[in-house]
């Protein structure tokens, strides 16, 4: 399971450098292969092959929605499959790189079974405007928290 965040930077030619402590668990559980795509525009969803395929078939048994065509059609437009190459590099794809202004210093954040790389001001700056309140931690009723 992926948790926690990280800066990491993305080069002129545009290859996110996956940090490390990311970079274990993808080697030890996934491999080198990734499908990135976004389902806003404002940030790199990066999802292991394995957990992407188990969203394709999850939307392979559901019947032609509105919610699915357009489903696909966010996905696909910023969807690439991409090697992770032997530095540990992901190259983002450039739809998305120029969308999202995802250039230097991106906050690359655990999400469970994916890994979301952002332009860090800008998720610091929505992270400001919409921190988590009371309602919250109310509606998700965590044990604990």
């Amino acid at each position: 399971m992926f948790r926690g965040s990280h800066i990491a930077r993305v080069d002129e030619k545009g290859r996110l450098k996956v940090p490390a402590e990311f970079k274990r668990l993808l080697d030890e559980k996934y491999g080198a292969t990734f499908f990135i795509t976004s389902f806003d525009g404002e940030r790199a969803e990066i999802f292991p092959m394995q957990e992407w395929e188990k969203i394709e078939a999850e939307m392979a048994t559901r019947t032609s929605s509105p919610q699915k065509a357009k489903f696909l059609e966010v996905t696909n437009y910023y969807g690439q499959v991409v090697e992770m190459d032997g530095q540990g590099r992901l190259l983002l794809p450039q739809n998305l790189r120029d969308k999202a202004g995802l250039a230097g210093d991106l906050a690359v954040m655990g999400l469970q079974t994916r890994l979301s790389a952002v332009n860090d001001e800008q998720q610091v700056a929505r992270l400001k405007a919409a921190p988590l309140t009371g309602d919250d931690f109310a509606a998700l009723a965590i044990p604990g928290v």
